[in-house]
């Protein structure tokens, strides 16, 4: 039975219902507030049903399942939001919780077979994850009851699959016994170790973006925009709880030559996949009306590596197609074939390495769009380039790119209110001058109380400069190339030109999320606030921070959290240095020596620095459990780093050899440096906790991280 009000009032006698209706109705009126409490009373019977299973229980109820069957909470590495069982947005905590709960008794139901161990690996870290069991790769006497064909002693040489894959997490060769523990992560192939591979880098696409042209031979382009040969990367598929075991095309991992060649069906499509060739507007497929046609008919695989003349200097690349497109995955070379016409547009869509949603790419970052209306022009269309629409804006509104193709940049950014250039979300377009050799400067500026925001670029070959009366400068998610331009072998081109010359007074600058160049900060009042960003000088004995025209005064006060910073800094306040590496030194002859420190800020009585890495001799505030505490620790507790070369997959990622103070050093236990919020050490912790529960008897797991 229904208990609405129009239901209660029609059951009443119409004499009532016609006398109500001459008073005001004063009888339906009570008659819905009895109506309303019946509701709350029929809903909550029908949630007591409904609060007995995992997967529809109120919030509060989470708890109370959990003890029942045992679960042990873990840390939490999801700051994402979700919805709750009936569609709304709820606690993120409660939602993580939600799906660990029940996936604990699907687990427990297969507790200790790989599928379930890699299901677990991936659902507790949020990385991609692959099990292997190493005792099926000890070389063993083979026993005539069960023979093992493919566990031989010497490796087939004529195989070259097992041969590519050998040392990584997907060797299937035979291997003699190893009696060192797997725990400690340093034995492999033994009978009771279980060996868990993940990866921490992921791979982020780039979809229709402009591939580079090569030193002006309309034949050869690169896939980066950037113009640097830069590694592709696999796509990593979502799994889920019915998924097979993983296989080399389901994880974020660098396309050998070899491998792309033998399944290059795998790898390129449009369905989507790794890797795709759009050539003068069209995608490079097989004809549908030609059936027997195959991708491997129009595109091949080849080393496109440096030619070398006899006296080692670069004359070309090697093997030029001769009637197929050639790719160089691990170069990210394209090739055409000179015999046929020169494309005269190529796009790309590929993969490329990184660690965290960082300096713009293809994630979401709709937690950075203001919720307030603008006035919005959209760039290609209806304005083509971003010049036409600031002018359409005249110093107030948002320009949206809605794609990842390359622009040009204005000479100028004048706002009266607030001047928004974004990029649309899960596109990445690049901004680089008509000469990407130059180096070409943008003026930002504006009235009294006006700001300017830019969200989601790569801008390559410019430098901000920012003057006038403009109150505030923010810039989210955005890489500015530090060294302005990279070389083919990504190496910077102007390494000490800074990404941003701030001249304004009473400017406050807000850098979130960024890849940045080095800074040079007027000390007039201009406040600069860093988090979860890159500051990049290109090399740790150039400068990251001081204050324009002269290197050895102090840029203005600096508030930097969860950050990395390569180069020297020279402020005249450290306000707060939170969970931040300082990676810097003096060279022999350099002209800070007279300031004898790397890291240095004029005043000291206030400030702080807390739970970061500082070098040795730095001149800074109070510090609270900083590195290295003393100078007998200072050599080992030198951040060590996967890459520092803009460009490479593991940029700024922290090397397994680094020391676990600074590893494990941030306030939450979490690591130093820009990648904190990764909070990889949690993750790591929250594996191993589940491993101790699912593991069977007798067997031992180590973690092994493939990237």
């Amino acid at each position: 039975m229904s208990f609405d009000i129009e239901t209660l009032y029609t059951l009443l006698p119409a004499i009532y219902r016609i006398r109500d209706a001459e008073q005001g109705e004063p009888l339906k009126a009570l008659l819905a507030v009895i109506a309303e409490q019946v509701a709350v009373a029929e809903e909550n019977l029908a949630q007591l049903y409904d609060d007995q299973f995992i997967e529809t229980c109120a919030g509060w109820a989470i708890p109370y399942i959990g003890d029942l069957i045992g679960y042990r909470g873990l840390y939490d590495i999801n700051p994402d939001t979700g919805t709750d069982a009936g569609g709304g947005t709820t606690d993120p905590l409660t939602v993580a919780h939600r799906a660990e709960v029940a996936n604990t008794i699907g687990f427990r139901r297969r507790k200790g077979t790989v599928a379930m161990l890699e299901e677990l690996a991936r659902s507790t870290t949020n990385w991609s994850a692959y099990v292997v069991e190493f005792f099926q790769l000890l070389a063993t006497t083979q026993y005539m009851k069960h023979l093992r064909p493919n566990n031989l002693y010497a490796p087939d040489l004529r195989r070259w699959e097992p041969l590519e894959r050998l040392n990584s997490a997907f060797d299937s060769i035979a291997h003699t016994l190893d009696v060192r523990r797997i725990a400690s992560g340093r034995g492999r192939y033994n009978i009771p170790n279980i060996g868990i591979f993940l990866w921490r880098l992921g791979a982020y696409g780039l979809s229709n973006s402009p591939a580079m042209q090569f030193s002006s031979d309309p034949y050869r382009y690169l896939f980066s925009p950037l113009g640097n040969n830069t590694p592709l990367f696999s796509r990593a598929q979502s799994l889920n709880e019915m998924s097979p075991l993983v296989v080399p095309t389901d994880v974020p991992m660098p396309i050998s030559r070899r491998v792309l060649d033998s399944y290059l069906d795998s790898y390129y499509g449009d369905d989507p996949k790794s890797l795709l060739l759009y050539v003068n507007h069209k995608p490079v497929l097989p004809d549908p009306q030609q059936p027997s046609q195959e991708v491997s008919d129009l595109v091949e695989v080849c080393n496109l590596s440096d030619l070398m003349d006899a006296s080692n200097n670069v004359i070309g690349w090697a093997h030029v197609p001769q009637d197929k497109i050639a790719i160089d995955p691990v170069l990210g070379r394209i090739a055409f074939p000179p015999t046929k016409e020169a494309p005269t547009n190529v796009n790309v869509t590929f993969h490329y390495g990184f660690s965290a949603d960082m300096g713009g790419g293809d994630y979401d970052r709709r937690s950075t769009f203001p919720l307030e209306q603008q006035t919005v022009e959209q760039v290609p269309t209806p304005n083509a380039t971003i010049d036409d629409a600031l002018q359409a804006l005249n110093g107030d509104g948002l320009i949206l790119i809605t794609d990842s193709r390359r622009y040009v940049a204005p000479t100028s950014i004048s706002a009266t209110k607030h001047i928004e250039l974004r990029a649309d979300n899960h596109q990445r377009p690049i901004i680089v001058p008509t000469d990407p050799t130059a180096t070409v400067e943008i003026a930002i500026d504006g009235d009294e109380n006006a700001e300017v925001t830019l969200n989601g670029l790569l801008v390559s070959g410019y430098t901000l400069h920012v003057t006038g009366n403009l109150s505030r400068l923010r810039l989210l998610h955005c890489t500015f190339v530090p060294g302005l331009a990279l070389s083919i072998d990504s190496t910077p081109q102007h390494p000490s030109v800074p990404s941003l010359i701030v001249e304004a007074v009473n400017l406050r600058v807000e850098i979130d999320s960024c890849i940045i160049g080095g800074l040079q900060v007027v000390s007039d009042n201009t406040h600069v606030q860093i988090t979860n960003s890159i500051v990049d000088a290109t090399a740790e004995t150039l400068v990251a921070y001081s204050a324009p025209a002269d290197e050895l005064a102090a840029g203005g006060p600096l508030h930097i959290e969860n950050s990395t910073i390569i180069g020297k800094v020279h402020t005249t306040e450290m306000e707060l240095a939170s969970n931040t590496i300082f990676l810097a030194s003096l060279a022999v002859e350099d002209t800070w020596l007279p300031l004898s420190a790397a890291v240095l800020s004029d005043r000291r009585q206030a400030g702080c620095v807390r739970f970061s890495y500082l070098p040795p001799a730095s001149i800074v505030p109070r510090r609270y459990y900083c590195q290295p505490t003393t100078d007998e620790d200072a050599l080992r507790m030198r951040p060590q780093f996967t890459s520092l070369r803009y460009g490479d997959p593991g940029y700024c990622q922290l090397s397994q050899r680094c020391a676990v103070e600074i590893r494990q050093g941030a306030d939450d236990e979490a690591e130093m440096g820009a990648f904190h919020n990764l909070y990889q050490p949690q993750r790591e912790t929250n594996l191993r906790v589940r491993l101790d529960e699912y593991l069977r008897f007798g067997l031992e797991a180590g973690i092994f991280y493939a990237s």
